[in-house]
């Protein structure tokens, strides 16, 4: 199956958009909030400049995600037995522990190796706010 939409990259700030019949645009990659906001302005010019009319409006983030390393080995399995009910931990089919956080509603995929990633997030605090 096909995607139903139109993908464009800029390289300054580098920026992947995902443009949708409905006019919906959909910026990833970029490293900040102020790096999505002025790739989305640049995608939006583009387009004017194609011919169609664009209004700019309803920014807003969606999801960040961030990667930390803690530097050292995580005990996983110590992790899921006393966090059960936040955690999913089957190193059979995936290497990560899947840990859920309620509020906010933030997933972090917790790796053997110290390393984390953190997804869901809605602001930067949110994630340093996790990371602690």
């Amino acid at each position: 199956k096909r995607f139903p939409g139109l993908t464009m990259r800029i390289q300054e700030p580098k920026a992947t958009a995902l443009l949708f019949r409905s006019g919906k645009v959909i910026c990833t990659g970029t490293k900040s909030v102020q790096d999505a906001m002025v790739a989305s302005k640049k995608f939006a010019k583009i387009v004017k400049m194609l011919g169609f009319e664009v209004t700019f409006s309803s920014f807003k983030i969606e999801n960040m995600v961030a990667v930390c390393d803690f530097k050292f080995p995580l005990k996983l399995e110590d992790l899921n037995v006393s966090h059960s009910q936040f955690c999913r931990y089957e190193p059979e089919i995936f290497p990560a522990l899947i840990y859920r956080v309620v509020r906010p509603t933030i997933v972090l995929l917790m790796f053997v190796n110290g390393k984390v990633i953190f997804t869901g997030a809605k602001s930067a605090q949110d994630i340093r706010d996790e990371s602690k």
